[in-house]
């Protein structure tokens, strides 16, 4: 693709964001559209052992016509698990928080239209991947765009990362300024400063830096920036990633979040 004809399509999305809000009222001209960052545990590990995935969807994650996911072709189909095979296709996925998630929401009867998943967590990456500028940040604003091609508005962006930044004493100290920056950045390009976001502090690490880690997710003090706590949720045969279960109710966790920001 040109640059000239990559400039042309970047400006239409950002006309598009930039002239719709977050506001409930308009539900029902497009779609309501959640962007799904992070590392693993957003992809989705629930129900995996020795790399292979059980194939059980519980109740909570079935698909439903009300809820598409934005494939890596940047195409709208409906959602069903695991809903980052084609994302994260370095690893195996599973259940993760997103479908569970919009079911909650929908179950709580509340207007906001047909709900569009996108799908941009990467297992294993750092915040620091997450910088401006990186191909992680790249892609996502990438697919945001996509995603409001057809219609719609973002609603909120739900995060959920930090286990691997639990290795460096250094990261660990820096994950805080680095969270925050990130958060910032990504409304500022999205150009809604106050885009709502719903974080998940972390149950499980990969390195001996998790209290801080969590100490920093749970202390961010941005507006409209929400924090949900994975702690004593079920962990799976591996030690790190959440269980079906655990991945289930953190997703209904963050629709009770959201729904506060509704409130």
């Amino acid at each position: 693709m040109s640059s000239l004809i990559w400039l042309v399509l970047l400006s239409c999305s950002t006309l598009v964001i930039s002239t719709t809000n977050a506001s409930h009222d308009n539900a029902s001209h497009g779609k309501s559209i959640f962007i799904l960052a992070g590392q693993s545990n957003m992809a989705g590990r629930g129900g995996i052992k020795r790399g292979m995935w059980d194939r059980y969807v519980p109740p909570e994650c079935q698909s439903s016509p009300k809820v598409l996911r934005l494939n890596a072709n940047h195409k709208w189909e409906k959602a069903r698990p695991p809903l980052h095979h084609d994302i994260d296709y370095l690893k195996t996925c599973g259940i993760g928080p997103g479908l569970a998630f919009a079911n909650s929401v929908l179950k709580k009867n509340v207007s906001i239209g047909d709900i569009g998943l996108v799908p941009c967590a990467i297992g294993g990456t750092q915040i620091s991947e997450w910088r401006r500028g990186g191909p992680l940040y790249k892609q996502l604003l990438s697919r945001a765009h996509a995603a409001l091609q057809g219609g719609g508005v973002i609603r909120a962006i739900l995060w959920y990362q930090g286990e691997s930044d639990t290795r460096s004493q250094e990261d660990a100290k820096l994950y805080k300024t680095r969270l925050e920056k990130f958060f910032t950045d990504i409304r500022s390009d999205l150009k809604l400063p106050e885009l709502p976001i719903i974080q998940v502090a972390l149950a499980s690490a990969e390195g001996p830096y998790l209290n801080e880690i969590r100490k920093a997710q749970l202390e961010i003090d941005l507006p409209n920036v929400k924090c949900v706590d994975a702690k004593g949720m079920k962990i799976g045969y591996d030690g790190l990633h959440l269980s079906t279960d655990g991945e289930v109710h953190v997703g209904q966790m963050m629709a009770d979040a959201y729904v506060q920001f509704m409130g």
